[in-house]
């Protein structure tokens, strides 16, 4: 939060006149940030701003009289938060310790054909489901779970992880006179340039390549969000809204069950029958057919 001072910017377009202001937005898009304050806070500008990259993280926002001599409105507003919980010691599969051969082999070993013959979909996903769970406590160990995130960004590599740890190093010694604030303040900068330059290499390369390679682009975006968006109310088949999360699946689950039916399959095969496909020519499926 702080007086950002771009009072040409306007919020209803999102635009503004100024190159200065532009790069202002343009760098709030980029980084997934939402702005708070609705009222203007300096002689009918909007200079003072709350910028949160998580929606419901802030609210209660108020604008109250002058502190002093100041022309600025003070802000009040509260962070938005649960209960902080005590931290469960959860377990996890340890992949890296799993029998796969034997894994392997216990699936193998069952008459997938006979178990599932004349099952419907809920009863055929109950029975695999139910052996699976048995080959994976005979092959997949546990382990605890740990509470600290080793992810790296994208774009950190072993340079930039030596930078930041000159920039620590730097920072220690200036607090122990052993440097100057100069030096100190020269690693810093060259350690942040380089980090720059690393992420617009790599955000130059997921726009690049987002039509071959959607999935690192939209991870990329998700982690830079810091949200997850849930499934929203269903309708289920009387017509009335569900927002339980048990609801929604059990009505998720019934529609996959209603369109799994062997109907469809026997139909499909005698349609497929009736044609001789490599004699006749093929149907044309235009763009418009398809959407």
């Amino acid at each position: 939060m702080g007086d950002f001072n771009h009072p040409d910017i306007c919020r209803r377009d999102n635009a503004a006149e100024h190159k200065q202001s532009r790069k202002f937005l343009e760098c709030v898009d980029g980084n997934f940030l939402l702005q708070v304050i609705e009222e203007p806070t300096r002689r009918g500008a909007m200079l003072d701003l709350i910028l949160t990259n998580k929606e419901g993280l802030v609210g209660d926002v108020k604008l109250k009289g002058s502190l002093g001599c100041s022309d600025h409105k003070m802000v009040e507003f509260r962070f938005l938060r649960a209960e902080r919980r005590a931290r469960s010691k959860l377990t996890t599969l340890d992949f890296r310790r799993a029998d796969s051969g034997l894994f392997r082999d216990l699936l193998g070993r069952i008459p997938w054909d006979k178990a599932l013959e004349g099952r419907g979909a809920q009863d055929s996903w109950l029975i695999f489901k139910g052996h699976l769970l048995q080959a994976q406590e005979q092959c997949i160990p546990t382990k605890r779970k740990s509470n600290k995130s080793t992810k790296r960004p994208p774009w950190m590599n072993k340079e930039l992880l030596g930078k930041a740890k000159q920039k620590k190093e730097a920072y220690r010694g200036w607090k122990q006179e052993q440097l100057t604030w100069e030096e100190h303040r020269e690693t810093v900068r060259a350690a942040r340039e380089q980090v720059r330059k690393a992420k617009a290499l790599i955000e130059i390369s997921l726009a690049r390549d987002v039509k071959g390679n959607k999935k690192s682009f939209y991870r990329y975006v998700s982690e830079k969000r810091r949200t997850r968006e849930n499934v929203g109310p269903l309708q289920n088949e009387t017509g009335d809204l569900v927002t339980q999360d048990m609801e929604k699946a059990e009505v998720l689950n019934d529609f996959f069950a209603s369109v799994f039916t062997g109907k469809c399959l026997s139909h499909t095969a005698q349609a497929a029958e009736g044609r001789d496909w490599e004699n006749a020519e093929l149907p044309t499926v235009g763009e418009d057919q398809v959407q």
